[in-house]
């Protein structure tokens, strides 16, 4: 997957969310352009467009093609989320990995995960599932196939694929990694995972480390009693040595072992659901 072939543009530190530097360059992925349309689009919604990255194979299949959503980690939509975006691409999917943050600010500039946190902060989860129905409604409109679609995401975005899979009926699958499960509700935030567990619309795999600091494996506990309870498909995959964020390759937390394996369990879940 090491590939810096065929690039619209130079990988560069500037490329990653300031908040994340240095760039761990030995394990870093660069997935090429080659074959590809990729690049940022403008996705409308009913409080104004809002900016994504999207990725999608440029020759014409004569089909629909499969749409993921790719959601965010807490930096933003930055050089990592935008290669995650073309690995889907490069599979055949229309991914779309739009800015939910646009309304409150720009954190790719921050100096700091406590800055970030402070806009972060700010984003309801309201808008957030909004964005993403229209996210899903601009690739329909783009050459996908709504009936075929999956979301995924990391960190931040991982809570958010459990709160989408419990809102979006047409979904099929989702698989979240290392997103937070429990937490006092909020206005903005009223609901977790695990207090939606029971009413999730489609089958959800989450993918957790087991030397996660933040969130304890309590709550990985307590969420698959809730799937049990609720005779839910879904399933929760623990890797035992994996810190948080085991497949962000720019970073030191990076597990090339539970990366990997994960990224099979994402791909034959997405392909036993319908997704692809």
């Amino acid at each position: 997957m090491r590939d810096t072939g065929g690039m619209t543009k130079p990988i560069t530190q500037a490329s990653f969310a300031s908040a994340v530097q240095p760039v761990a360059a030995d394990t870093l992925i660069i997935t090429d352009t080659a074959g590809l349309l990729a690049g940022e689009v403008s996705i409308p919604t009913p409080q104004g467009d809002i900016p994504a990255y999207r990725a999608q194979p440029a020759a014409a299949s004569g089909k629909a093609l499969p749409i993921v959503l790719v959601v965010q980690e807490i930096f933003g939509v930055h050089e990592h989320i935008r290669d995650v975006a073309r690995r889907f691409a490069k599979l055949g999917y229309l991914a779309v990995a739009p800015e939910l943050y646009h309304r409150q600010g720009d954190v790719s500039q921050l100096p700091s995960i406590d800055a970030i946190r402070e806009v972060v902060g700010k984003v309801p989860d309201e808008q957030v599932l909004s964005d993403l129905d229209a996210s899903v409604a601009w690739a329909a409109a783009n050459g996908g196939d709504r009936q075929k679609l999956g979301i995924t995401g990391f960190c931040w975005g991982g809570r958010v694929v459990w709160l989408y899979a419990a809102h979006q009926p047409q979904l099929k699958a989702g698989v979240a990694w290392y997103g937070r499960l429990a937490g006092a509700p909020t206005p903005l935030h009223p609901r977790s995972p695990i207090d939606v567990a029971g009413a999730l619309k489609a089958p959800v795999l989450g993918l957790y480390g087991g030397q996660d600091t933040g969130i304890p494996l309590s709550d990985v506990e307590a969420l698959r009693a809730q799937l049990q309870r609720a005779d839910s498909p879904s399933r929760v995959h623990v890797y035992d040595d994996a810190p948080h964020a085991f497949y962000a390759d720019y970073r030191p937390s990076y597990r090339a072992q539970a990366a990997q394996d994960g990224w099979a369990r994402l791909r034959a879940w997405f392909a036993e659901h319908g997704v692809g």
